[in-house]
Order: C-alpha cells, then structure tokens, then sequence
C-alpha cells in the first residue's frame, strides 16, 4: 500500500505539472479586468525585449465559438492569432480578449473537435451563452482599451482594430462608438449580417426544389425577430444570432478613419463585401480600401476548381503582411 500511495503521488504531482501551463509560458503576457461582474482576460504579445516600449496597440478580435485563446497539446501551443504575429510586432503590442466564462489555456484533449470549449454537461458553459451578443462584446472591448492606454508602454497616437469573421462586426461597431480607433480592418464579415450568411450557405447546398434546405431559416429568422432578446440555448442565442444579423454595412458606412476590407471571393459573404464595395465607390467613400483575395474561402484557403478546399495552402501571414502594409 505504501508503494501504491507513493506511485499515486508522483502520478498526481506529474500531471497536475502538466496542467499547469500559463500564458506566459507561450510568450504572452496575461493581464485581467473586472468587466460586469466577471473577469476578463486579455493577452498580450510583444517583440521579446520591447514589452515597456511605447508602441500602439493592434486589437484582434476573433471569430465565432467560444475557444481558448491558448490551446496546446504536447508538441507546443496552436496559434492564438491566425497569423504569425511577428511582423505586426515590429510596431505593435498585439492584444486578443478571452470570451467571456471560457479558460484562457487549455490541453486540446479538454476540446471539442473544434476547440471549442465544453462543461461537464457537454454543453457550452452557460456564462459564455448568456453573454455571447454583440454588444456585450463591443463594450467590453472598449472598457478593454480605454485600461489599456492608460498603460506607460501604450502610445496614444494610434490605435488599430481588427476582426475576422464574427469579430469583424465586434470591431465595425465599436470603430462607431470609440473615437479613439483610427484604422479599421474589417476582415471576412457579411456586411450584410450573419443570417444572410447562413442562407447563402444553404442556397448553395440546394439541388432541386424538392430539397429547399435554405426556406426554413426564413421562419427560424421570424421566430428570432419575434423574440429578438430571447438568450436561453445550449448553442447561439437568439439574442446572438438578431446582434450579429443587423447588417454591419450600418456602422461601415458612417466611418471616417481609413477601413481595410478584406475577403475571400470564394466565401458566402464575397459578393456582399463586392456589394459593399460598389456602394462606397458610388458614395464616393475613399476612406476604404478594397482587398479581395481571388478564389479563397472564407480563412483564405484556396478552393479548387472541383470545389474542394486546399488546406495545405495557408494564407493567412500574407493577409497579415497585406494589412501591415496597409497600415
């Protein structure tokens, strides 16, 4: 029994080592706030030697899905942003806020197949549900960044916000609201909404009349219009899904500071940015600027002629390099 107990003990110690991984152990500094009750966590990356040099801040707002910043398995860390952030480093502190009641750092053996994160139940953590809506983001964002330029190594004179995907409305609407921000990257959004989004996907699943996949989120968007504030769900709350529909095209187009829009034409939502586009040329809005990334999906994967998605063609750190170049 004695050997049992001191082999248990070794067993216990050795794993509860390997749980213990921080944020700094990747490079990341790890800063928290209080936000309405809760904790955020925001991390942020800096050339190694340049943490207390003066820099802007480049905020990175993330898409869709409630997963670690940080996830990890035995052969190191998954990138926390898409891109390589090495070059935008040069000449900014990199930030990314956790979502809301989901862990900073995780073993991808805690995840679902899609990183996301799952309770004990097996279902999004009710936390993360009831505030996973637009404007729960937009103003905890901004609460983000007003502490953060209150920090000595933060310069004042500059200030960038980017979003991908769900994040791209995150960021639109606070470029509305925080006239601090000066550039905008608007990055793989339907200036259009999210469920338009979802029915274009669907359209373009259908083969016959016989199967009109895409007319019964007509009448899950009446149900969701009807009880726009509902945020009861295991998954995306009504409350979510009405915020992130409302077509970001509203905040776009009262924009003053410079705006990158970048999309994948091979995305559902690549002909309502080329739609977005048309309209800012037709009301003379020289503040945008167009990058449309020919044949890509919608994390600019090339798509080949068979309809197939080339996965081993990764894109992103010349996204990343384009937007750096525009700024």
């Amino acid at each position: 029994m004695k050997y049992l107990i001191i082999i248990f003990f070794v067993f216990s110690t050795s794993v509860l080592i390997a749980q213990e991984k921080t944020p700094e152990d990747f490079g990341f500094r790890h800063l928290q706030m209080p936000y309405q009750g809760t904790v955020v966590d925001i991390l942020v990356k800096s050339q190694p030697g340049e943490e207390s040099k003066e820099k802007p801040l480049f905020l990175f707002c993330q898409g869709s899905l409630p997963q670690p910043l940080i996830k990890y398995d035995e052969k190191g860390k998954f990138g926390v942003f898409p891109f390589n952030p090495d070059s935008l480093g040069m000449d900014y502190h990199l930030v990314i806020i956790s979502k809301p009641f989901i862990p900073v750092i995780a073993h991808v053996s805690q995840l679902n197949a899609d990183y996301s994160y799952k309770d004990s139940t097996g279902n999004f953590p009710q936390g993360y549900t009831t505030h996973n809506y637009l404007d729960y983001y937009v103003n905890r964002n901004i609460d983000v960044l007003r502490y953060l330029q209150k920090q000595d190594w933060v310069s004042s004179k500059k200030l960038v916000v980017a979003g991908h995907s769900e994040g791209s409305t995150i960021a639109a609407k606070m470029a509305t609201i925080y006239h601090k921000i000066t550039h905008l990257i608007y990055s793989g959004g339907n200036p259009l909404g999210r469920i338009l989004t979802v029915i274009e996907q669907e359209r373009a699943m259908e083969t016959s009349s016989t199967t009109p996949i895409a007319e019964e989120q007509f009448g899950f968007w009446k149900d969701i219009v009807a009880n726009p504030n509902n945020n009861v769900s295991t998954g995306d709350t009504y409350r979510s899904m009405y915020s992130f529909s409302i077509p970001p095209i509203q905040y776009l187009e009262k924009l003053k500071i410079p705006v990158l829009v970048c999309y994948g034409t091979k995305d559902a939502a690549g002909t309502y940015n080329d739609y977005l586009r048309i309209e800012t040329i037709r009301n003379r809005k020289d503040n945008f600027t167009f990058k449309a990334y020919i044949g890509t999906e919608h994390n600019y994967f090339p798509v080949k002629s068979n309809g197939e998605i080339d996965y081993e063609t990764y894109n992103w750190d010349k996204v990343a390099g384009d937007w750096r170049d525009w700024l």
